[in-house]
């Protein structure tokens, strides 16, 4: 008996691109497990998942746009603690020598705010990852 052959595909319907890409241990692992949950090679999980990125490039831009937002923000508000850090500090050892400090309740509250900011950013970015 002879074994089946699927039927060649047409030349103007054959795939003829292959690009190569490069993962780590853990993205090439997360990838395998997809493919097989999806019951798809991995290369043919890639070629769906690409394809399907390529064709609704809203989506796949709000979400490139939305992890870089968060980068971004993470970035900013480290800035900001900085900055506020250094208002706090003056604030403090203004106190110490026995001067007033009227902008320590500002400097406080600038700090409680790149704080929240770089929690909520770094909470967005944890969660986006699965860690």
């Amino acid at each position: 008996m002879r074994a089946r052959q699927r039927p060649r595909q047409p030349r103007a319907t054959k795939r003829l691109h292959q690009p190569n890409t490069r993962f780590n241990e853990e993205e090439f692992a997360l990838i395998k497990s997809a493919a097989a949950r999806c019951n798809l090679s991995v290369a043919g999980f890639l070629a769906r998942a690409a394809l399907a990125a390529a064709r609704d490039l809203d989506r796949t831009s709000a979400e490139i746009a939305d992890e870089r937002e968060v980068i971004t923000a993470l970035f900013d508000s480290r800035r900001r603690l900085g900055w506020a850090g250094s208002n706090l500090n003056q604030a403090v050892k203004a106190l110490n020598s026995g001067a007033d400090a009227p902008q320590l309740d500002a400097a406080v509250a600038a700090v409680r705010r790149a704080a929240d900011t770089a929690h909520a950013a770094a909470t967005r970015l944890i969660e986006r990852h699965g860690a």
